[in-house]
């Protein structure tokens, strides 16, 4: 069973929406997304492009990702958009793709 990864990417106009952006990700969002089925997370503050964030979160399976997506992605996007939305300045990224194993 293959895992999935799903990282959001969010570009921010300046430092102070960066932090209010980071607090909201590590004061309970990100929880929320791992409560809803991801099976690990990471905020990552990306030094290129500058002003940006990565949430990256690890499902265990296509099917849970696809229940968080059913399930629980309506109303945590909503809960972004309501924040960080139109007008914000805000820009959000998303991708998906499958992790491959790999022998080191």
């Amino acid at each position: 069973m293959a895992r999935v990864a799903y990282t959001v990417t969010a570009t921010l106009p300046d430092e102070p929406t960066r932090d209010r952006y980071e607090r909201w990700l590590t004061g309970g969002h990100v929880q929320q997304v791992v409560e809803g089925g991801a099976s690990s997370a990471l905020v990552v503050r990306l030094s290129d492009p500058p002003m940006s964030v990565q949430s990256r979160y690890e499902f265990p399976s296509d099917a849970a990702y696809q229940g968080y997506l059913r399930d629980h992605a309506p109303r945590l996007r909503a809960e972004g958009l309501a924040l960080f939305g139109p007008g914000s300045g805000v820009v959000f990224r998303r991708e998906v793709g499958t992790i491959l194993e790999f022998d080191p």
